[in-house]
């Protein structure tokens, strides 16, 4: 193991002796009660199995066999979840013919920021995670069962989904995802169209027929935003069946993979020789995993709040340094959209998960022995799943070479020595930002400060010509507190035309970007957040801010100690669209760089 990384996960192991320690004693003692079923009253187990088919009935009143729960994200408004659909019924029949049962315990919601981006609902998007945290914890909460089966995708969902499946970290848990929806139009060519309606150069009726033809089909969306990148986590946190992340919807291997995720989980559980629960699998160890991958993928920046939050759901603490320290040593080894122009079909097809775990595994670069859904060490996780031609699943080695190197590059020869995300620190507090899709002539920027309460002030000002010129947009009162912490996507295409035009512009926010930041240098997540009297809630129009992300700082070179915070009517933001039922969140809400969560503190 590369000596950075075994420092990292040793000072986190140490951080965290308290609260891991007495996060095992309670998933331990869970497990000691051993099968719920079989502690209920007679009412109480009645109730769980009313409506079950008679062979299945009969199996939950003997209780010696398991019974798995279903957990899922389905709504058929998101393309990447309504495959999800037909998967129950699917799964149902496979576990039955192990001699056990399944019960849908449960949906969650999943709502999808590409419909939210730029409006209202976005500033509910944030706080979804935590109540999918709380409604898997419901659908689990009846005690009826051995495992758990996890049917999510998306990007608040799958961290969700998880943190609430850590709530009951005795039962072992398997993620089922869906897959991407096949490539639709080139992922340069939307970039180009997007932009060119920002500058009015094309019209609605362009914009909307390049949108549609890149979102097309069931399935997530195949650029490498937060959603892809989750899977990328599973499947290096080991709680994927091998290879399972990136196969097409529809399709007899993605049958056979879902087919072998009920077989798994069945033999998991407390009731077999194999018990592998999930707060066993999510250790120190698969933490740092899921930020080395984060790294050397340049995946979302929203993990930087992600992965926080898991690891405290299984009592793990870390923080921004952890993600520095690790993206400093770990190279960026892929090209896909927004960091290049490949989506994730042309990712897989090029070596995919399986070349990348095994050649950081080759670099040390990711810990090997993890605890796996599959039983085995990290090493079978690269492995590839393919059909026989008796199609019969069976992995095999992946490529020992990258298949394109535009795409998919080893270790030994990376797009860039250093991974994605940095952190800076600074008289402005702490922030992340993304470097990996930036040009290294735009990663260090000293302009005047232009300040915006909304991002939709800022594309007013741009259309009225008045952002001609250098400078950095502070957009505020954007933090979890504030508004739920929206993503502001909405403002790449107008910055991107801006530094296109020879312009040095950046972003410097305590909100989100998203999964698809791009060209743009954006310093995020800036805590303490401006309602909570952080410094950017000091910063007037014209004063000079630094941003360098090659040196990890930003600073503004007035003095700010003397000035008063800014005050900012925020009451637009707490009614309407369901905000008014989320004022308890905004109020209970964590930092950013404690995961930004309502219910881990």
């Amino acid at each position: 193991m590369h000596t950075k990384l075994v420092e990292v996960t040793k000072r986190i192991t140490e951080r965290s002796t308290i609260t891991r320690s007495a996060y095992l004693e309670r998933i331990a003692a869970a497990r000691d009660e051993g099968p719920q079923r079989g502690h209920m009253s007679c009412g109480n187990l009645a109730h769980g199995f009313a409506a079950a088919p008679a062979d299945d009935k009969s199996i939950l009143r003997a209780g010696k066999r398991a019974n798995i729960a279903i957990v899922s994200a389905y709504n058929d408004m998101l393309s990447a979840h309504q495959p999800f659909e037909t998967y129950p019924k699917f799964i149902k029949q496979v576990i039955r013919l192990k001699g056990a049962t399944a019960q849908f315990a449960g949906g969650v919601p999943a709502m999808c920021d590409g419909v939210t981006q730029g409006a209202e609902g976005m500033e509910l998007s944030l706080f979804s995670r935590d109540v999918i945290a709380m409604s898997t914890a419901i659908a689990l909460s009846h005690n009826m069962f051995d495992g758990a089966l996890m049917l999510g995708i998306c990007d608040k969902i799958v961290p969700g989904m998880l943190m609430g499946a850590l709530a009951f970290g005795h039962l072992p848990v398997i993620f089922v995802p869906g897959g991407p929806m096949p490539s639709g139009l080139a992922n340069k060519e939307k970039a180009r169209v997007r932009q060119a309606y920002a500058e009015g150069k094309a019209s609605r009726e362009d914009l909307l027929n390049a949108e549609a033809a890149s979102y097309h089909s069931p399935g997530t969306c195949t650029f490498y935003g937060t959603a892809n990148s989750n899977q990328m986590l599973m499947e290096v946190m080991g709680l994927h069946m091998p290879g399972a992340a990136f196969v097409n919807p529809g399709t007899p291997l993605r049958d056979a993979l879902t087919r072998a995720a009920a077989e798994q989980v069945c033999d998991n559980t407390a009731l077999d020789d194999h018990y592998r629960p999930v707060g066993h699998v999510v250790d120190e160890k698969a933490i740092v995993n899921a930020i080395a991958g984060l790294a050397a993928t340049g995946g979302s920046t929203n993990h930087t709040i992600h992965i926080v939050a898991i690891a405290k759901a299984a009592g793990i603490q870390v923080n921004w340094n952890d993600f520095d320290d690790i993206s400093r040593v770990v190279p960026l080894v892929t090209r896909i959209y927004p960091n290049g122009t490949a989506d994730v079909n042309h990712f897989h097809a090029a070596g995919g998960m399986g070349f990348i775990i095994r050649d950081l595994l080759d670099h040390g670069l990711l810990h090997p022995d993890i605890k796996t859904v599959s039983g085995k060490d990290l090493y079978h996780q690269s492995q590839e799943p393919v059909l026989s031609p008796e199609a019969r699943l069976i992995w095999q080695d992946a490529p020992s070479a990258s298949l394109d190197v535009n795409i998919v590059r080893s270790a030994k020869d990376p797009f860039d020595t250093e991974g994605g995300i940095r952190l800076l620190t600074g008289n402005l507090g702490r922030a992340v930002v993304k470097i990996s899709a930036v040009a290294h002539e735009h990663r260090a920027i000293t302009a005047p400060a232009l300040i915006f309460e909304s991002q939709d002030a800022l594309l007013s000002a741009f259309k009225k010509g008045e952002l001609e010129r250098d400078f950095i947009a502070v957009v505020r009162h954007q933090g979890p507190r504030a508004n739920g912490m929206p993503e502001l996507h909405k403002l790449t295409p107008t910055l991107g035309v801006l530094q296109d035009r020879g312009f040095k512009v950046a972003l410097l926010t305590d909100g989100r970007m998203s999964g698809a930041s791009g060209k743009v240098l954006a310093a995020i997540h800036v805590t303490p957040e401006a309602l909570a009297h952080g410094p950017i809630a000091q910063l007037n129009e014209g004063d000079l801010i630094t941003i360098d992300g090659h040196e990890g700082v930003f600073s503004v070179a007035a003095d700010l100690s003397a000035r008063a915070f800014a005050d900012v009517d925020l009451s637009a933001n707490a009614a309407g669209m369901g905000r008014e039922l989320f004022a308890t969140m905004r109020a209970a809400v964590g930092l950013a760089e404690a995961g930004a969560t309502s219910v881990y503190q």
